[in-house]
């Protein structure tokens, strides 16, 4: 099955904001000099108004968004994630995490594939970062279609959110009649094999190497968790059930990111065998994509690799 082409992530986000901002007038958004980039100069052209140009001091700017949250305002924090995460980490700890502010924070650029703007700027363990504070709500969305939706689902949500966006365009992997539920997992492909769960999109090449291994007669319950904070237990224990074997898959650190979190879920409440795929306890480098991805291990045929490799072994 191919899967139509859709929008970079950071597109939708873009055209999203400024599309929920004409009805909203608590939208606004704070960027770090980086709005062609994380493509906040779309909202920058729709609502110059409501815009703020924050330059490069991410911990300042997450300051201002604090104290525009606790009067009211909905800001979306726009830099990279490297940035949000790593630079201004104890701006964002003790002025968003620990009053619960209603501030959102879009970390852009986030994973593997950045652009070739060098090994600084790439960040595979934001998730396990954002993960472990506090009051913060942590979303991975797949595709431009749940992009969108997450953001209005953001919105309505009163306190702090981590949204991850990927530079890269990303395959539809959902259509229009898809609905996006926070904290909510959903399945994207039964099977009886063994259950992969996905994050981010890392889902949409577990989805395309599931199809693969459907060849060869292995069928993966492919389950995408969109919200890594709050998990949807239940859900994971029920596809952990339903097959007795789980991978888990993404394009983040294999450290405390998705697989921690799931192995943790199944430690507690259903323990099985599980294998954790993604990037290993590493930096990254500059390159282009299919190298990167191949390189790295999470390319559409190393994944299946790995859920094949798995799958054989516990077999025998």
């Amino acid at each position: 099955m191919t899967l139509a082409n859709g929008k970079a992530l950071r597109v939708a986000f873009g055209e999203t904001v400024a599309e929920l901002g004409k009805t909203d007038p608590r939208i606004v958004v704070l960027d770090g000099d980086l709005g062609s980039s994380t493509r906040a100069d779309i909202f920058e052209a729709a609502h110059p108004d409501r815009f703020f140009q924050m330059g490069i001091g991410e911990q300042n700017e997450f300051g201002v968004a604090a104290g525009m949250a606790s009067v009211g305002l909905v800001p979306f924090v726009s830099t990279f994630a490297c940035f949000a995460v790593a630079r201004a980490l104890d701006s964002v700890r003790v002025l968003i995490a620990q009053p619960k502010l209603n501030v959102k924070i879009t970390g852009g650029y986030a994973g593997l594939l950045a652009g070739m703007t060098g090994k600084t700027h790439l960040i595979f363990d934001d998730i396990a970062v954002m993960r472990a504070m506090g009051n913060m709500v942590v979303v991975a969305p797949a595709d431009e279609v749940e992009t969108r939706q997450a953001i209005a689902a953001i919105v309505d949500y009163e306190g702090p959110v981590y949204l991850r966006l990927t530079r890269e365009a990303s395959p539809l992997l959902f259509d229009d009649s898809y609905r996006f539920k926070l904290g909510k997992a959903v399945t994207v492909r039964p099977g009886g094999d063994v259950t992969v769960f996905g994050t981010g999109t890392q889902t949409v090449r577990a989805f395309q190497a599931a199809e693969l291994l459907a060849a060869e007669g292995i069928e993966v319950n492919l389950v995408h968790l969109p919200t890594v904070k709050p998990l949807d237990e239940e859900a994971i224990v029920a596809a952990a059930q339903a097959t007795g074997l789980v991978v888990t898959t993404e394009e983040h650190t294999i450290i405390g990111g998705l697989g921690g979190a799931v192995a943790e879920v199944l430690g507690e409440r259903y323990p099985v065998p599980l294998k954790r795929h993604g990037l290993a306890d590493t930096f990254g480098e500059s390159g282009p994509d299919a190298a990167l991805l191949e390189k790295y291990g999470i390319s559409v045929t190393k994944t299946a690799e790995a859920i094949r490799a798995f799958v054989r072994a516990r077999r025998t």
